[in-house]
């Protein structure tokens, strides 16, 4: 018997009107068995679906340990040791995940911006159970599981092309199905080359980055499907790849190139970040980077923070998705700090919207340092991480 999409959520709502079993295709098993309190079984064909259900074939119902599966050891090929150079970017990064922050990359080609988003998910908290029952049930539906594959136990790490339809970003065809911004719930959605998608598409996400949640509608019906994840855009400085200064594009050219992504859609993302050509002796140095392990147990330790900070508020995962009541109470600012950002921001001429998202970002700078206030040193690197924001650009 082949394997079929969407075994999960069936079993699920199996469970949910009291069902006693089902029987589903041996590939499928495991997937189904995930359900506590509902017996799977496992079948062949249907003459074998036959045989049990008249009493005259026995078979056991499948079996997980779900504390197995997430113990299993994973040999990860990324891992942020393997990276030379490039140490203001990964503290960026590393930011960007203790936050669940959405961040921009800027640099020439070559510089490695593809291979820092890879390693991403290698220090990003793991997935608990019910995050991995929710992100398994939306791969189960398009069929991305592997056959006698349970739950999905990493976070998910997509990579749409910059020709991709606003149908294969959100969802949709003549059923309601999930796109790659719903592919990618509870992981990182990867948009390289930034500026090469359809302006039209990249606005489609701006509702879903807000509200984590995505809507189709078809004449087959309505559905909603979850896409809480974390946007890590990657695009060249200027049409001809490199930096402002050395480009031969002229301003206007270069403006014109960066307004291909929308100001409303940049207001989504807190952390813009420059990325330079890597140095000859970085590249040739024998000394790897620090290892992703260690990374990621600062992120947790931090992701931890706030989770205490924000308990009791469901829709309020991380300091990402503060709004203007938990950004007053969480992100006081003393006399002299507050001075600072308001020197910060006229001299360098940052733009209103980059207030709000400094706040976050110096947040979760200081839950890095475990710090319960932010102080002017928080704010001051937060600064930094709006390259987009500042005059100089282009």
């Amino acid at each position: 018997m082949r394997t079929v999409k969407g075994v999960l959520p069936i079993a699920i709502r199996a469970k949910a009107d009291d069902k006693v079993g089902v029987l589903v295709p041996r590939d499928n098993a495991a997937e189904a068995a995930v359900v506590n309190g509902l017996q799977v079984i496992p079948i062949q064909n249907l003459r074998e679906a036959v045989g049990f259900l008249e009493g005259e074939v026995r078979i056991g119902p499948t079996k997980v340990d779900t504390a197995r599966i997430f113990d299993q050891e994973h040999d990860d090929d990324l891992d942020f040791g393997d990276v030379k150079g490039q140490e203001s970017v990964k503290r960026a990064l590393e930011i960007a995940a203790a936050g669940g922050h959405n961040v921009l990359m800027i640099g020439p080609p070559g510089t490695g911006k593809s291979m820092l988003a890879k390693r991403i998910p290698t220090i990003l908290p793991p997935l608990t159970l019910d995050e991995a029952l929710e992100t398994t049930k939306i791969h189960s539906i398009v069929g991305l599981l592997a056959p006698g594959q349970a739950l999905v136990t990493r976070r998910p790490f997509r990579t749409p092309h910059h020709t991709a339809s606003d149908a294969g970003l959100l969802g949709g065809n003549v059923n309601p199905t999930p796109g790659e911004i719903s592919l990618a719930h509870n992981g990182v959605l990867f948009l390289d080359e930034l500026p090469e998608f359809k302006r039209g598409v990249l606005e489609t996400m701006r509702q879903p980055l807000e509200e984590g949640h995505v809507t189709i509608s078809r004449a087959a019906g309505t559905m909603t499907f979850p896409s809480q994840f974390m946007l890590v855009a990657a695009m060249n400085p200027t049409p001809d790849g490199k930096m402002p200064g050395e480009s031969h594009c002229s301003p206007r050219e270069i403006q014109t190139y960066l307004n291909r992504v929308s100001g409303p859609l940049l207001d989504r993302v807190d952390i813009h970040v420059e990325v330079p050509a890597v140095k000859f002796r970085e590249i040739t140095a024998e000394r790897t980077g620090e290892p992703s392990a260690q990374i990621r147990e600062r992120v947790v330790a931090a992701r931890q923070r706030q989770q205490e900070r924000f308990k009791g508020k469901k829709h309020i995962t991380c300091n990402a998705r503060m709004g203007t009541k938990e950004l007053k109470a969480f992100c006081v600012l003393d006399e002299a700090t507050l001075e600072l950002l308001k020197m910060a921001m006229a001299e360098l001429k940052l733009s209103a919207r980059a207030y709000d998202r400094i706040l976050k970002v110096a947040r979760t700078i200081a839950d890095l340092a475990g710090a319960e206030k932010i102080t002017s040193e928080h704010i001051s690197e937060a600064i930094q991480f709006r390259s987009l924001d500042r005059q100089v650009w282009g």
